[in-house]
C-alpha cells in the first residue's frame, strides 16, 4: 500500500491551528501541495514557511467559511498557486457550549452557517472543479462523535455534526459516477490548543476519567485514517462515516 500524493494538491480548511494545521503538514509530508486556508493569515504564512522549509510546497489563502459567495474564487485562486485540487479537507468548524434554553439565534445561525453551511458549499465548490477536470478526487469532511452521541452543553453542535455526517453520505451517492469518494472522519475529544485549559481543569479531568482508556487523543492520532482516505488506496470506500475517539463513543 502507498499513501503517496505526489502530484497530487489538498486543500485544508481551518489550518490556523490544531487539526487542521496538523492535517495540512500530514499531506505535505505524503508528497502533497497544501492550500491553507482559514481567517488568520499570520498563523497561515507561519505554517506555509514551515512547510516549505521542509520541502513542500503550501499558499495561504484567508477564507472565512461564512462567506459562500467567496468559495468559487477561493478554489481558482488556490488552483492558480499549486494546481487542480484533488483532496480537500473540510475541517472548519466552531463550537458553543451553552443549554438548549440558553442559546440564541445568534449562536444557532453562526455555528450552524459554518460547520453545515460553509461545510456543504465548499464541497460543491470543490467538487464542480474535480468534475470539469474529469480526474476524480477525495473529499474529507471532519465532523465529531457529536454526530453519534449527546455531548453535553452543545446540542447545536452535535446537531451541525450530524448534518455533516448525513451530508456526507448525500454527497458520495451523487458524485460516485465522477469518481469522488466523499467521507467523513468523527474525531473523539483530542488535546489542541483551543481546549488545552479545560482538559487540564478539575472539570476536564473528570471529563477523562470517564473515557474507556481515560486519556485524550492526540494530534497525530488521525494521520493514518487522513492518508488512507486522502489517496488512491481509499478508492472502494465512500460514504463512510469512521470514527477515531479511542471508543469514547461507547461511553
Amino acid at each position: 500500500m502507498s499513501f503517496d500524493l505526489s502530484g497530487k494538491t489538498a486543500f485544508v480548511t481551518g489550518a490556523t491551528s490544531g487539526l487542521g494545521r496538523q492535517f495540512a503538514r500530514v499531506l505535505s509530508a505524503a508528497g502533497a501541495a497544501v492550500v491553507i486556508s482559514g481567517r488568520r493569515m499570520d498563523r497561515l504564512e507561519a505554517l506555509a514557511a514551515e512547510i516549505r522549509a521542509a520541502g513542500g510546497r503550501a499558499h495561504p489563502l484567508q477564507l472565512d467559511m461564512m462567506d459562500v459567495a467567496s468559495f468559487p474564487a477561493a478554489i481558482e485562486a488556490a488552483e492558480q498557486a499549486l494546481g487542480p485540487i484533488w483532496i480537500l479537507v473540510n475541517n472548519s468548524g466552531v463550537a458553543v457550549n451553552k443549554s438548549i434554553l440558553d442559546h440564541t439565534e445568534e449562536d444557532y445561525d453562526g455555528l450552524m452557517d459554518t460547520n453545515v453551511k460553509g461545510v456543504y458549499f465548499l464541497a460543491q465548490a470543490a467538487a464542480r472543479s474535480m468534475i470539469a477536470k474529469g480526474d476524480g478526487g477525495r473529499i474529507i469532511n471532519i465532523a465529531s462523535i457529536g454526530a453519534l452521541k449527546v455531548l453535553g452543553g452543545t446540542s447545536v453542535y452535535c446537531v451541525s455534526k450530524a448534518a455533516v455526517a448525513h451530508m456526507t453520505k448525500c454527497m458520495a451517492l451523487e458524485w460516485a459516477r465522477f469518481d469522488i469518494n466523499v467521507n467523513a472522519i468523527c474525531p473523539g475529544y483530542i488535546r489542541t490548543e483551543m481546549n488545552d485549559a479545560f482538559f487540564n481543569s478539575p472539570a476536564g479531568e473528570k471529563l477523562i476519567n470517564r473515557f474507556p482508556r481515560r486519556r485524550l487523543g492526540k494530534e497525530d492520532d488521525l494521520d493514518g485514517l487522513l492518508l488512507l482516505l486522502a489517496s488512491r488506496e481509499s478508492s472502494y470506500i465512500t460514504g463512510a462515516v469512521m470514527t477515531a475517539d479511542d471508543g469514547q463513543v461507547l461511553a
